[in-house]
């Protein structure tokens, strides 16, 4: 997965996206002017690859790719978390409103589905996650994420939680160092991961972070087979989708040079890799990747598309359920 270099497709975004192993397109705010050209994009990126996997993060908060031209700006996720400890029940209906309105307004536009839900549990102390993350306290993570990933799925959109086994205690910023854990694994099971085992069946992909748990393994848990086979898949018995975390930050240059930073995260049991911000490296990594997919990664990665025809914004704009849903966050989380 990787991302194109401007606002339209150009052709060397059109042989990136004709080659074997290109299995999915990232957008981010750069790649947005406004909707009418954000549709154009992904029935571009469409009429290449019909079957590529369009994605962006957009969580809400901080991280919100298209923010405006009709677009709902959500609160961050920990607002959910803050009404929670208010009121529960209100809360998980809010947050499915918000995964409705979330994936409605994306798939209206093209995009199969965002990296979401954050199930990294608020420690007070990470530079990166902070009010990214739901709540504290994982059983509150679990419920929440559950009624998010039920909003999704309303509008058709496949969920993934991140960062896999949590990064909320890392301090350091992945995106520019390498964050270190040095908590036991018993430890880490007992909290971290909790939200990963409960919320089961519901949870359709995942994403590893790039931190390395000192007590655990040597390796980032996204270059781990410690960590993505024998504790996710066995453990835990995850079937879906694992998607690594962006290998162009700094802490994924534990596994070397972008192709055998992807070579290393799908031997260890990636079924995607992405490359962002750096479209003609990610050619490159296209050239030099010598990998075949199993048939169930394949079969995962297929299972990550969205279900249902999405309505097209104009229809959106009318639906009761939508402007109920985006009036419930407006009135309880602004």
């Amino acid at each position: 997965m990787f991302d194109v270099a401007g606002t339209t497709l150009s052709d060397a975004d059109i042989d990136r996206l004709t080659h074997p192993m290109a299995g999915g397109i990232i957008l981010f705010a750069r790649h947005f002017q406004d909707r009418a050209q954000l549709v154009a994009l992904t029935d571009a990126i469409r009429a290449v690859r019909e079957d590529i996997l369009i994605a962006v993060d957009h969580e809400g908060g901080r991280v919100q790719r298209f923010r405006t031209d009709g677009f709902t700006v959500l609160p961050a996720p920990g607002k959910l978390g803050a009404l929670w400890d208010k009121d529960v029940l209100l809360a998980t209906k809010v947050a499915t409103a918000f995964g409705y309105v979330l994936a409605a307004e994306l798939r209206a536009c093209g995009i199969d589905m965002s990296f979401t839900p954050v199930l990294d549990l608020n420690y007070g102390q990470s530079q990166v996650i902070g009010d990214r993350a739901l709540h504290s306290d994982p059983r509150v993570v679990t419920m929440l994420a559950k009624s998010l990933n039920h909003g999704l799925a309303l509008a058709g959109m496949m969920n993934c939680g991140k960062h896999f086994p949590g990064h909320g205690f890392a301090s350091a910023d992945s995106h520019v160092a390498l964050p270190t854990d040095d908590r036991t694994l018993d430890e880490i099971l007992d909290n971290d991961v909790r939200p990963y085992d409960w919320l089961g069946m519901s949870l359709t992909s995942v994403i590893p972070a790039h931190v390395i748990y000192t007590q655990v393994d040597a390796k980032p848990a996204g270059f781990s087979r410690v960590w993505l086979q024998d504790i996710l898949r066995g453990k835990l018995g995850f079937n879906g989708a694992i998607f690594s975390d962006d290998l162009s930050m700094e802490a994924a240059r534990a596994g070397g040079t972008l192709t055998e930073a992807a070579t290393a995260a799908l031997t260890a049991g990636c079924d995607m890799v992405l490359v962002c911000n750096q479209p003609e490296e990610a050619g490159r990594v296209l050239e030099q990747l010598r990998y075949t997919p199993t048939k169930e990664s394949e079969h995962r990665l297929k299972q990550m598309r969205p279900r249902g025809k999405a309505l097209r914004w104009s229809k959106l704009q009318a639906q009761p359920e939508y402007l109920a849903a985006r009036a419930l966050i407006k009135e309880t989380l602004s």
